[in-house]
């Protein structure tokens, strides 16, 4: 894709993944500008989404971000914190995180999925007002959906390595399967 097509791309949004009572409904933080020009989640090559999905377990293969609906079938779902498009996640403004964070509390309530799993502990922290939280369990709850704050698959996470980030997506797998 040019950088023009890509710039062309702010505008698109990334339709959600979603139906009511999954086991878990995964949260980016915002759609890139790569996954607002072709309709999928986690679209940049560089993003690790997919391949730690397949590494913790949650899907028998690595799925390809064109095959996003078959997360469906897993009892997955993908949703953004905040819908709108950036090249980086900080261009985003505090106030859409919040609004973000509130429009995203409506979403869990109606769909009721048993775990929110954001994946970027800031964005969890922005969204929720929670300044101290931590990668894991979170003590919140939305209705009876639980919440655990997991690392930004991004590839300039560095600090997490894959297999590192692979261990505390699988924790959550363990989590959600324990839970019937």
């Amino acid at each position: 894709m040019t950088p023009a097509e890509l710039e062309a791309a702010r505008d698109r949004l990334v339709p959600d993944v979603v139906a009511d009572g999954l086991r878990v409904l995964f949260c980016g933080i915002n759609p890139g500008l790569m996954s607002a020009a072709t309709g999928h989640h986690f679209a940049r090559p560089g993003n690790r989404f997919w391949p730690v999905l397949h590494a913790s377990g949650f899907t028998p293969r690595q799925l390809r971000p064109a095959e996003q609906e078959e997360l469906l079938g897993y009892g997955l779902g993908i949703t953004n914190v905040v819908a709108r498009a950036s090249a980086r996640a900080d261009e985003l403004s505090t106030a859409e995180y919040v609004e973000g964070g509130r429009i995203l509390m409506e979403k869990v309530e109606l769909l009721k999925p048993r775990w929110l799993a954001v994946v970027g502990v800031t964005a969890y922290r922005v969204a929720f007002g929670d300044k101290h939280a931590q990668i894991g369990p979170q003590e919140r709850t939305i209705g009876a959906t639980r919440i655990w704050a997991l690392p930004n698959p991004s590839g300039l996470n560095a600090h997490w390595p894959l297999p590192k980030m692979a261990e505390e997506y699988g924790r959550l797998r363990e989590a959600a399967a324990g839970e019937g």
